[in-house]
């Protein structure tokens, strides 16, 4: 990058920001699927227990007996948060991708208008 003008250099530098915030964004969108996945399943099992079976949750390295209607309307609640955190992530995907398309073309115009060839990976 040494024989690239200066505010090249830099719009590189703010590209490959850009994508590691991209890359973290998608990192938490999948953990938020996951979550979501594991407590459909969770919900869906406890659904199919009897009403009067004993049921169990996790709290650190213990297991606690639980109230089977608590624990299906805590879990409902978790599904409902976890889904409106899935709508933040997804829109913050889409912004920074937005914004990369920006920066990529932009910094293709500026590598065009020095003489460059404009191959990011090069």
């Amino acid at each position: 990058m040494e024989q690239l003008p200066k505010n090249i250099q830099h719009q590189i530098a703010q590209f490959q920001q850009a994508q590691q915030q991209a890359q973290a964004i998608t990192m938490q969108k999948q953990s938020v699927d996951m979550q979501i996945k594991e407590t459909e399943k969770a919900l869906e099992e406890l659904k199919k227990a009897e009403s009067d079976s004993d049921v169990y949750k996790t709290a650190g390295n213990l297991l606690i007996k639980v109230n089977k209607d608590e624990i299906t309307e805590e879990l409902e609640e978790k599904i409902e948060t976890l889904k409106l955190r899935e709508k933040t992530v997804n829109r913050q995907e889409e912004r920074i991708m937005a914004k990369l398309q920006e920066m990529q073309s932009s910094l293709q115009e500026a590598m065009q208008g020095s003489g460059i060839s404009p191959g990011l990976g090069n």
